[in-house]
């Protein structure tokens, strides 16, 4: 159990240029990024043990988290490939 948060700039570090551009140009991106980053805040919570939760909601909510991550990647990809 990592306590270390995962940020999508520590996720995704070789594409942090292609991630500003999605921030600034994507509201679909935005609206992904906004909720990993909600999610990933509360995994860190539960994970720091400043939040309880059970272990079912936490797997559930690392579960969402890679689903958004998985989504991001997509996006990521696809701007390249407009490169």
């Amino acid at each position: 159990m990592s306590h270390t948060p995962h940020e999508l700039a520590d996720e995704f570090p070789q594409d942090h240029e292609i991630l500003h551009t999605l921030k600034m140009n994507n509201a679909h991106f935005v609206t992904l990024s906004e909720r990993y980053h909600e999610v990933n805040r509360e995994i860190h919570r539960i994970e720091s043990e400043v939040e309880a939760a059970s272990d079912d909601r936490a797997e559930d909510l690392k579960k969402q988290r890679l689903s958004l991550v998985d989504e991001i990647s997509k996006m990521i990809s696809a701007e390249k490939a407009k490169a």
